[in-house]
């Protein structure tokens, strides 16, 4: 006999009808749902962006990369098994259907022998995958995962979806060895081995039995279709689109805002749901609640009001109605986000927080809503070009005893440094300055500054939501840029480092931007410098969030100080070289200093400082040094290191540390 099977065993016409009413109809419930929630969505504006299109559904959907990167103990293989069984018993079902319905019979021969037995075992994963999932939610909830019960009766249906499977096909193969007239199975039904071992153990069935499963498994089949789009698990559809029409821009890269959109809808940035985009929209029905987002909030993890995850569910419930954003969500959960990236970094379905965040503060900002230290920082950037209120002059103070060239003193250059407000005021910035500038002219680099003529890229007006600050500071520094030729740049600065690299574009700049640990580690490869290569264990390194996680920047810092470790291979951050005490939590997966967002010129009380945190876990690798690449996170870390610690820690950029080992010696030492 041909292997095959009879497609609605036992199912009389009248029965088959049923069936096919019944699909209809939950078909129709799911379509009629999502066309109501898209109807949502279309309020929001058109997207600006190119989409990822399959690409993002490929890697993000069918490859999970998110889910694979994910933190420890975050049920990331119970994830895997659901989804990729989930998808298996779908595309089981889809190509039956295929059979069924084309003139083409293909369900027989070895393909039906290797689609059972294929089959079979990926349904295994389904099973297991929730059964785990129903483990960790009744003895293992994680702290930020939603606690619905609407969320067990999903996954009861599921597993329970799962295990009637099975037994439907046990009870299946058990009546056809009954009425086969032969007294046993083919020879061809052990291939389906999980329903084979369950019918050998069960015993002779009914078909009345069978028949009573089949349709139990069919109805909740039904079931779990037509309340799927009100269930969290809605995701697992959304995420397909919320992948497909999500931008390839990197996570630092904001949105401007043109004075024709103004003009148009009389307001700055986003006052109710709908002047999101569409996409924006329409990602907020992909988010499964599963709290990544929180857990990585630095400003969350000290106790401040933001979460990332109400955030989302907060926005989505003004979708349908009016309101206005940043009275649903709060001002005070608005103004506490570093932006720091880390819960776009963790989110699965690709939410893109820190917008749906700046663009809620840029209408506060419109409104006049901010005041205090964060609104003194503005007016100050706005007058002198200076986040910190220093006049155009002071820029070249950190020159001093150096023959540092001036772009408008020399006739040509290769590289601009670029020092940036914190690298041209900060005490401790000037050093790192120094040092880098140092190791430029050691290494034979044709560079200059601008002194005076630098003035704020503007980061934090944009991240703060003054976008018009923002763009007046771009065309200024491009205006110079073109009167300079300038193509390449190099800075200590991540947060200068974005905006040049990632936003400047937008506004025609074509540059080419480095870090300066980037830069110091090509010269370092080229036998030009050499690294610093301390005491083993005696230094701990911190990576910025802006230039690890949001710049994918981890293994050129360790180059300079001389450890050979490889973080940007490893999204989990995990591997740890010989040479540097390293911190749990380093690479894409490192924790906020709290700067970020144009927090650092925000009022912040001493018990809700991230940089407190961060300190602690530096503080506990033992290493005596701690070294940074940014400005913004040394000047915010010396303060939190001073609160909770009375050892003598020494703070030092990683330029600085190249340079005491690349300094001619001092004979007078």
């Amino acid at each position: 006999m041909v292997p095959t099977r009879e497609e609605f065993y036992l199912i009389t016409p009248p029965e088959k009808a049923l069936f096919y009413v019944l699909a209809f109809l939950a078909l129709g419930l799911f379509g009629w749902q999502v066309w109501q929630r898209s109807r949502v969505w279309m309020k929001g504006k058109p997207l600006s962006w190119k989409p990822l299109g399959l690409k993002g559904v490929l890697a993000y959907v069918i490859g999970q990369r998110k889910v694979k990167t994910s933190r420890k103990r975050s049920g990331a293989p119970m994830h895997l098994l659901i989804f990729y069984g989930f998808a298996s018993l779908f595309l089981a079902t889809t190509l039956l259907s295929i059979n069924t319905y084309s003139p083409v019979k293909f369900h027989q021969g070895t393909y039906y022998i290797v689609y059972e037995a294929t089959f079979d075992a990926l349904g295994l994963l389904f099973v297991i995958g929730t059964g785990w999932a129903l483990f960790r939610r009744a003895f293992w909830l994680p702290k930020n995962m939603a606690k619905a019960p609407q969320d067990d009766w999903a996954l009861v249906m599921l597993f329970t979806l799962g295990i009637t499977g099975y037994l439907v096909e046990a009870a299946r193969l058990a009546v056809g060895a009954s009425e086969s007239g032969q007294g046993g199975f083919e020879s061809f039904d052990r291939f389906s081995f999980v329903g084979y071992a369950l019918a050998h153990w069960w015993g002779p069935v009914p078909a009345t039995l069978y028949k009573s499963l089949w349709w139990f498994h069919g109805v909740l089949a039904f079931t779990f279709i037509a309340l799927m789009p009100r269930m969290r698990l809605r995701h697992i559809a959304m995420a397909v689109f919320s992948s497909y029409g999500a931008e390839s821009a990197s996570m630092g890269t904001l949105k401007p805002i043109t004075m024709e959109e103004v003009e148009a809808t009389g307001k700055i940035g986003v006052a109710e749901a709908s002047d999101y985009s569409r996409w924006h929209l329409m990602s907020l029905d992909a988010c499964m609640e599963c709290g990544r987002c929180t857990d990585v909030c630095p400003a969350n993890g000290v106790g401040k009001i933001l979460n990332p995850k109400k955030i989302v569910q907060d926005i989505r419930a003004l979708n349908a109605g009016v309101g206005v954003v940043a009275e649903a969500v709060s001002e005070e959960a608005l103004w506490a986000c570093t932006t720091c990236n880390a819960c776009v970094e963790a989110c699965p379905v690709l939410i893109r927080h820190v917008d749906l965040i700046v663009d809620a503060r840029r209408y506060l900002v419109a409104e006049g809503k901010l005041s205090g230290s964060g609104a003194t920082m503005l007016r100050q950037l706005g007058s002198t070009g200076h986040a910190w209120g220093q006049q155009p002059d002071s820029r070249e103070d950190w020159m001093k005893g150096l023959d540092v060239p001036l772009a408008r003193e020399v006739e040509s250059f290769d590289v601009l440094f670029w020092v940036g407000c914190a690298g041209a005021m900060d005490p401790g910035a000037q050093r790192a300055t120094r040092a880098t500038a140092q190791l430029l002219q050691k290494a034979g680099v044709s560079f200059a500054c601008l002194g005076r003529e630098e003035t704020c890229t503007g980061d934090a007006a944009r991240r703060a939501g003054d976008e018009f600050l923002f763009q007046e500071k771009a065309q200024a520094n491009i205006e110079t840029f073109k009167r300079y030729g300038v193509k390449k740049v190099v800075t200590a600065c991540p947060h200068c480092l974005n905006t040049l690299k990632n936003e400047y574009p937008q506004f025609g700049a074509e540059l080419e931007v480095s870090h300066h640990s980037q830069l110091i580690a090509d010269l370092i490869a080229q036998r030009k410098l050499d690294p610093a290569l301390p005491m083993a264990g005696s230094v701990t390194y911190h990576d910025p969030c802006y230039l690890a996680r949001v710049n994918g920047e981890s293994d050129a810092p360790r180059s300079v100080l001389g450890d050979s470790t490889s973080l940007n291979r490893d999204p989990h951050g995990s591997a740890k070289g010989d040479l540097l005490a390293e911190p749990g939590n380093r690479g894409r997966r490192t924790l906020c200093c709290g700067a970020g967002g144009a927090r650092m010129w925000m009022d912040e009380e001493p018990n809700q400082r991230p940089g407190v945190r961060r300190a602690e876990e530096l503080l506990a690798t033992g290493a005596s040094t701690i070294a940074v690449g940014c400005p913004f996170c040394r000047i915010m870390l010396d303060t939190s290191v001073k609160q909770v610690s009375d050892a003598d820690i020494r703070l030092i950029d990683l330029a600085e540390l190249a340079w005491e080992r690349n300094r001619p010696l001092d004979l007078n030492d």
